[in-house]
């Protein structure tokens, strides 16, 4: 059997007093595609934020591809910053607020990254930020500036800038929670794509269909561990009466929401 890309063991992270992260586990082989669900609080979130270290754990081992992390602060393989710009120029990451820096144009924010942490020659990072605008539909913005596109238009932009950088694995952040229902679909379109042609994926959602579709497994986030794991069967047959619960709410508050959308567009719900 191969090696995963990604290990994580017994993660532990606390703010203060409050431990959001209990000793959490986790492998994940090249080409996975892992959706990590649960309730605000749960730890999801800082989770992911871990797995780059833009979030450092107090505790636990991490190893991905080449590189080995033991983050107690006394250990000799702490993490250094040069090894964390290594990290993080592997590990894609994609957030909920889509961070396009908004004095540069499309196109600008797409080059930035590979031209100063690749050290790609720039004709080369033009052409390759053109060829994924293409796929995207979004060409035609390359000069615009992000405050002129819309926000499904804005996030399929951040998640080519970390595509421009040829990552080995993708992490998104609740990445279609900040869009109108309207611009979610052409969101998780993209992503599907991504997961149709092999790119390693662990995101954090609240699309519950979308993770069913697409997931090699799902996680359940539950007071800082993992509550339950599995095949994406586990959203149709959920085991523990917890995980039961949250999905009825979930899909209530979804089903609830596109009434109400509806209803303000003057359709007949």
């Amino acid at each position: 059997m191969s090696a995963p890309l990604l290990s994580l063991k017994e993660i532990r992270k606390s703010f203060g007093e409050n431990e959001v992260l209990k000793g959490v586990s986790l492998d994940v082989k090249a080409g996975e595609v892992v959706s990590i669900i649960g309730a605000s609080g749960s730890g999801k979130s800082t989770f992911l934020r871990s797995i780059n270290a833009l979030e450092m754990p107090q505790s636990g081992f991490m190893e991905f591809e080449d590189m080995s992390f033991d983050f107690r602060q006394e250990s000799r393989f702490f993490p250094s910053q040069a090894q964390l710009q290594t990290l993080r120029a592997r590990v894609g990451m994609v957030f909920q607020s889509y961070n396009l820096w908004p004095h540069m144009t499309v196109l600008e924010n797409v080059i930035h990254a590979p031209i100063k942490l690749l050290k790609m020659p720039r004709r080369q990072a033009i052409e390759e930020a053109e060829a994924l605008l293409s796929r995207i539909g979004l060409l035609e913005k390359r000069d615009s500036y992000p405050s002129r596109l819309s926000g499904g238009q804005q996030q399929r932009v951040a998640i080519v800038r970390a595509l421009a950088m040829k990552p080995r694995l993708m992490l998104f952040d609740e990445v279609t929670s900040a869009l109108d229902p309207e611009l979610v679909h052409e969101v998780l379109v993209l992503m599907a794509s991504l997961a149709s042609e092999g790119m390693t994926m662990l995101l954090v959602t609240h699309e519950i269909a979308f993770a069913r579709d697409v997931s090699s497994r799902v996680l359940f986030f539950d007071k800082g561990v993992i509550s339950e794991a599995g095949s994406p069967d586990i959203l149709r047959h959920p085991e523990s009466e917890r995980l039961k619960q949250f999905l009825h709410r979930i899909l209530h508050d979804q089903v609830g929401h596109s009434i109400s959308n509806d209803s303000d567009r003057g359709v007949q719900a």
